[in-house]
């Protein structure tokens, strides 16, 4: 069963931003996983949820999905990210 993982990140430190993709996007590979969404306009149907950047990760598990966000690769590019953005992420099971 498919996995998504779902950020929304509100960046403040451009700079410091640009290492974290730098080293973050080359872990999601070895892991199965892949972008479905990088960023792009986003419009707010309902609620007031305004986010500021949304990144949508696909995995084919949440096994997979658990071991990449949890491998020390990406925990070492996540520090960069936390450095420079707040950020809301949670991960869902799909269809």
């Amino acid at each position: 069963m498919p996995a998504y993982i779902v950020f929304d990140i509100d960046i403040h430190d451009p700079h410091a931003y640009e290492e974290y993709r730098r080293l973050g996007a080359p872990t999601l590979a070895s892991y199965g996983g892949r972008f479905l969404v990088r960023g792009g306009a986003a419009q707010t149907l309902e609620g007031d949820w305004s986010p500021k950047r949304v990144v949508v990760l696909e995995f084919d598990s949440t096994e997979q999905a658990q071991a990449w966000y949890q491998s020390t690769e990406y925990q070492t590019a996540k520090a960069f990210r936390d450095r420079s953005a707040h950020s809301i992420g949670i991960m869902v099971e799909g269809l």
